[in-house]
């Protein structure tokens, strides 16, 4: 039994459906199920991606299309392979009962199409619009956690620190426990402002597999954050067993960005955007109440011993290439008509053979973007930070 490594980004949405109809309101009309798969395939080099609007009808149509063509098939162990990548088939869903104290985005993913639908028709009679990502779910966090369980699925709280729609940011006062059943959460998404580094600062997450994956909204973003998982082959039974590090299969490390280039890493006037100390009410600045409590902030409020040094994979600092600064949409096709992936790109190709093909500025950008050597200026009340020159 030979494992490999896989790259892996688990949270993509779909802005249009087969139908041209919207699913996810904020995403790019480009972001179809079938580009998704080709992009990640074809241009990023992504080995598995979590698709999170799948429990829409018409996403469900555009997977049983690409089957019936031939394009895709059903692997025996959960998931759909498309050309290079897996398809895992998930739904991100809001939270927010009456133990929340605001609404808690989660992720839900599925072995198969047949359980993915059967959890499309549970969710009907508990959602207002099943055609739509992101949608309000009517019950309790534990009753959701049930079926995605009775269903063979993973159940995982996403972007758990930021300031909106978070277990965190304001979904519950001071643990999980308030809303869900910690013994049926398969792991944890981090989300673009912290790491695992800040993560573990939180008791209670300790015992949890981290993930750091992208929220892409366009098909640029695929691959902003993402994970290297140790598997057997890609499909849903290995990424299950490496959640849990069994018989070998784990999360080998993670790539994400430096926490301060996320768009809420620190608290700020939402008005002006000028800096606020965390708790303060009323910006020193122009005197607006509307202040966003920054991640840095939230987690030293929730952190039980400061820094806990965890046996944890290496959580890199890295950043998609058309973040840095002059590489421009000529020079990242030049690399990738030479290298064919972004993953090659980002990992593999040599400084010699990056110089054949752009500027030693851009060469050296991308062996520093490799190894996290990157020049940050924070961000913050959703603005994102920058990666800076020298």
């Amino acid at each position: 039994m030979k494992l490999n490594d896989y790259f892996v980004d688990l949270h993509i949405h779909i802005g249009r459906d087969i139908f041209n109809d919207p699913v996810k309101i904020a995403a790019s009309n480009k972001l179809t199920l079938t580009n998704v798969l080709k992009e990640a395939s074809r241009r990023k080099g992504i080995d598995i991606v979590g698709i999170i609007d799948c429990h829409a009808p018409a996403v469900q149509t555009e997977i049983e299309n690409l089957l019936h063509e031939g394009v895709a098939k059903e692997i025996a162990d959960g998931g759909i392979a498309f050309e290079q990548v897996t398809l895992i088939m998930g739904s991100e869903i809001e939270v927010y009962d009456e133990h929340c104290k605001g609404p808690i985005h989660v992720l839900c993913y599925f072995p198969t199409l047949h359980s993915i639908k059967q959890f499309s028709e549970w969710l009907v009679g508990k959602m207002k619009n099943i055609t739509l990502s992101s949608q309000r779910y009517y019950g309790t966090g534990k009753a959701l956690q049930l079926k995605v369980k009775e269903l063979g699925g993973l159940f995982i709280p996403a972007h758990v620190f930021t300031p909106f729609k978070s277990m965190y940011g304001k979904g519950v006062k001071d643990t999980l426990t308030e809303v869900f059943d910690i013994s049926m959460i398969d792991a944890v998404e981090l989300g673009l402002s912290s790491d695992s580094y800040m993560a573990d600062q939180i008791q209670e997450l300790r015992e949890f597999t981290y993930l750091s994956n992208s929220d892409s909204h366009s098909l640029a973003k695929i691959g902003r954050e993402y994970q290297k998982m140790t598997l057997l082959e890609p499909s849903f039974s290995e990424l299950k067993k490496a959640l849990y590090e069994e018989d070998g299969r784990a999360v080998k490390a993670n790539y994400g960005m430096n926490p301060k280039l996320g768009k809420y890493y620190t608290t700020v006037c939402q008005n002006c955007y000028a800096s606020v100390t965390y708790g303060i009410k009323q910006c020193p600045e122009c005197g607006s109440t509307k202040i966003i409590n920054g991640v840095y902030d939230r987690i030293q409020e929730l952190a039980t011993d400061g820094e806990k040094e965890m046996k944890r994979p290496t959580y890199y600092y890295q950043v998609p290439l058309d973040y840095l600064p002059g590489l421009g949409a000529k020079t990242y096709q030049k690399l990738i008509d030479a290298f064919e992936t972004e993953m090659n790109i980002i990992h593999h190709v040599t400084k010699g053979e990056l110089l054949n093909v752009v500027s030693e500025d851009i060469a050296n950008m991308i062996i520093n973007n490799r190894h996290g050597l990157q020049h940050v200026e924070a961000g913050g009340g959703g603005k994102y930070g920058k990666i800076k020159h020298k």
